[in-house]
């Protein structure tokens, strides 16, 4: 088999429309050279033709690029060893979105998805010499108007609102965190293929036995091409490399193979156990000669989502369960890391999830919004062993189905479960996200209501089905995140989306208890970015709060799409903080907030998987992960990958062992949360304090810990309305585990002098040390530091010390609640 990419010497131009598109692909004017893969945005900004739409108010200033067409040409020569291969092939990986292409000026291909990759048999079509390919990307605005006329104008949150008839990342139309940036282009690669027979796919749906002592490894190879005479091999390689079988048969256009282990090594999600991937080699062989090939990694694993009664409770759990170990899911929603795709490389993805697996996450789900991510991002999962809630690509509209839309939707959905099925990150297929909720709004779902007035439920409920009982039967496939029970919201079914807090009524983050639900697949809090990533997008004279800059780099929307996103940050800000003074503390002031309420709901959340038959919150996702530029949002990572305090929050609350304290009149509950496989004793020590540091109670508690659940304990019967509570948990003598409880609202109170003190003790740790109760101390270098832990609560008297392996002694920036921040160098101790 022969691949040539195609990816240098392209060149594009904006469409002319004054002359025919004949005259505008042989014009010798407007064109400038161009990246493949690559898209027409970030061409122009690489040649500093348009300004950074991220940097100031720009995103306004490029809009102009969405709303045009744009051409694509390449002249390439086809050597004579590829034009005399049996069959020849033209394939692009994606095209977005709305593409035309010709070869030789002959049309050979309309493509109108851009997640479907395209092939074109072009074996009759090339020539001896030169070769002209073109290519024209239609803007989607003026299509996608075209068919809002034709179809009718349908409801969407976020974006305009012809989105919901064109088959592209909906969040290149501007999201509620996101800015508007329809990029076009060959976002994928392009390469010719010649060949007699490929491999087109390979699928390897393993079996684990319920009792885990064998599993089952079919082979099943999909070719095309001229197979007569050819045979299929497969190796099965374990993790360590070693083969530890080897198949062969006579290839057909299907060819199946299977293996046979006893005693295999488990794939098990992070905080469970190791993630060991096997390999399935498989080769096209002629005559002992390879033809084409094909590895594929594998995980073996048996994973179900069970959904049974919850005892002394209405409704059904949602539990996932891997290798017989039911476990309490703590992870995150992710959008694609940027705007401008291309932009997003492997070290980047690896980036991103090792944060999210060093946070304790064990699942991150991926909305229905962006894209089908790259592979590379799914074997980042299945190495990191992050379970995947992969949504397909619907996303807070009304979308039709119409029969050419459905077609386009089952050629799309069929490409994405070929091609991730394999991975063992990949826990659930999610028909949408939304797509229930917004029917509900506007009266079209719902208990009574006439299902035809919700059309795409045929797709949700038909045909995503269809593909994925065909494709992938041993996955659960869910009809939309959220959904289940009467309704989307019902709490007692399924999933939900608990956005009462900063959303809907904009209830107190202290009140997350009050909406759960059986897994909790969204729920948020907004904070601004990293002061660096501010000062990176604002101009010097916009870096206030309340700079147009500054808000418009914050995308909430109220109801009626109206921004809202700074005022409810207000709103919770005035409710818990005494007033901010400078653009420092209200970065420092936000994130504070989004830390705390992420404290309260993973704390929440997880104390009501309870113990088996009452596993009654199994689940809980945060909205969300990262951010695509620099934006004031939901997430737990800034665009520059700056954590913030909020995901030192989760790391703690989904640690193995998690104590947890509850304020309950004049005493306090107590327990202990587990996500180990088995159980152990710890000891629990208990300390309460005055705001000056005085020692008022302690207690210390010899405790057996359960496995994978909660373990309550007697309440702690201290006055607690005016004092601040710690629980250290020691595993022989080591403290694995911390948790604190200060009086709220904190802005009733005074901690502008904890007698705080920071040194560095090594260019990679520093120790921390108070005489005084002391919240939220944050450790800020400006860049990204991977602290082992950060936002800490400092109890009096005790000496902690934090790492960052890529601190390299750079000064760091030290603040803690109602503190100016100070900066500590080596060498030279700083106090607050």
């Amino acid at each position: 088999m022969i691949n040539v990419s195609l990816h240098t010497g392209w060149q594009l131009k904006q469409r002319t429309s004054s002359v025919s598109l004949d005259e505008d692909f042989r014009s010798g004017e407007g064109w400038s050279s161009a990246t493949v893969p690559g898209t027409v945005q970030q061409d122009l900004l690489t040649q500093g033709r348009i300004p950074d739409p991220y940097f100031g108010l720009n995103e306004r200033e490029v809009q102009w690029v969405g709303e045009a067409d744009w051409l694509y040409r390449l002249n390439f020569t086809a050597g004579e060893a590829l034009r005399l291969q049996e069959q020849v092939e033209l394939h692009f990986g994606g095209l977005d979105t709305l593409c035309s292409m010709w070869l030789n000026g002959e049309e050979l291909l309309r493509s109108e998805n851009m997640f479907v990759p395209r092939t074109v048999d072009i074996k009759g079509h090339l020539l001896d010499g030169e070769n002209a390919l073109h290519l024209l990307f239609e803007t989607v605005l003026d299509t996608g108007h075209v068919l809002e006329a034709r179809h009718g104008r349908r409801a969407a949150w976020n974006g305009d609102k012809s989105r919901v008839y064109i088959r592209k990342a909906q969040y290149h139309y501007g999201w509620d965190w996101g800015p508007v940036i329809l990029t076009a282009g060959p976002w994928q690669p392009v390469t010719l293929r010649g060949f007699q027979a490929r491999i087109e796919d390979v699928h390897v749906p393993s079996e684990v036995t319920p009792d885990l002592q064998a599993a089952y490894v079919p082979v099943q190879v999909t070719l095309v091409g001229t197979v007569n005479g050819l045979e299929v091999e497969a190796e099965l390689l374990g993790p360590n490399g070693e083969v530890l079988g080897r198949q062969t048969a006579p290839a057909h256009h299907r060819t199946d193979l299977a293996f046979e282990l006893d005693r295999p090594q488990l794939w098990y999600p992070n905080g469970q156990g190791d993630h060991p991937l096997y390999s399935v080699r498989v080769t096209l062989q002629r005559s002992g000669q390879t033809l084409d090939g094909r590895t594929q990694r594998i995980g073996l694993r048996r994973l179900r989502v069970v959904q049974e009664r919850v005892e002394g409770e209405p409704g059904t759990s949602f539990t996932f369960e891997v290798n017989n170990q039911p476990l309490f899911i703590g992870g995150a929603n992710w959008i694609p890391d940027d705007t401008l795709l291309n932009r997003i490389d492997g070290e980047r993805y690896r980036e991103r999830l090792t944060q999210a697996r060093d946070a304790n996450m064990n699942m991150i789900r991926v909305w229905g919004g962006g894209i089908y991510e790259a592979d590379v991002f799914y074997d980042l999962c299945d190495e990191l062993g992050l379970l995947v809630w992969q949504d397909f690509m619907f996303a807070c509209g009304m979308y039709p189905a119409y029969p050419e839309f459905q077609a386009n939707v089952r050629e799309e959905a069929e490409v994405a479960v070929r091609r991730l099925r394999n991975h063992p990150s990949l826990a659930l297929w999610a028909g949408n996200n939304e797509d229930y909720a917004i029917a509900e709004s506007v009266g079209a779902s719902g208990p009574g209501i006439d299902p035809n007035l919700f059309d795409a439920r045929v797709i949700y409920e038909s045909l995503l089905p269809e593909v994925c009982t065909a494709l992938d039967p041993q996955r659960l496939y869910w009809p939309g995140s959220p959904w289940g029970g009467v309704n989307s919201a019902d709490p007692i079914v399924g999933d939900r989306h608990s956005w009462e807090v900063w959303h809907a009524q904009m209830a107190p983050y202290q009140e997350y208890t009050r909406f759960q639900a059986r897994f909790v697949s969204e729920f948020g809090m907004q904070s601004a970015p990293a002061l660096s990533t501010i000062e990176g997008y604002a101009p010097e004279d916009e870096r206030f709060p309340e700079s147009r800059t500054v808000v418009h780099h914050n995308k909430a929307a109220g109801p009626g799409g109206e921004p809202d996103g700074h005022r409810r940050l207000a709103v919770y800000l005035s409710d818990n903080l005494r007033t901010y003074r400078d653009l420092g503390e209200f970065v420092y002031h936000t994130q504070f907030i989004q830390a705390e309420a992420m404290r309260y709901a993973y704390r929440d959340f997880r104390s009501r998987f309870e113990h088996p038959g009452k596993y009654a919150v199994s689940g809980a996702l945060v909205w969300q992960l990262n951010d695509c530029w620099p934006v004031s949002s939901w997430a737990m990572i800034d665009s520059q990958g700056i954590a913030k305090p909020a995901l030192y929050s989760i790391k703690r609350e989904m640690a193995p062992l998690v104590a947890g304290l509850r304020r309950n009149g004049n005493a306090t509950e107590v327990w202990i949360s587990s996500a180990e496989r088995t159980a152990r004793t710890v000891t629990l020590h208990l300390y309460a304090y005055t705001q000056e540091g005085k020692q008022v109670a302690q207690e210390s508690r010899e405790v057996r810990v359960l496995p994978a659940r909660k373990t309550p304990l007697a309440l702690w019967n201290v006055p607690a309305e005016d004092l601040i509570l710690f629980a250290a948990l020691r595993v022989d003598r080591e403290v694995v585990a911390r948790t604190s409880d200060f009086p709220e609202p904190y802005k009733y109170r005074d901690f502008s002098s904890p007698d705080l003190r920071a040194e560095y003790l090594s260019p990679t740790t520093l120790r921390l040390q108070a005489s005084r109760p002391t919240k939220g101390v944050w450790l800020d270098a400006d860049t990204r530091v991977d602290w082992d832990d950060n936002f800490i609560d400092l109890r009096p008297g005790e000496s902690r010390t934090v790492t960052a392996p890529n601190l390299g002694g750079r000064p760091v920036r030290v603040r803690a609640l109602d503190t100016q921040p100070v900066t500590v160098l080596q060498g030279e101790p700083v106090g607050l």
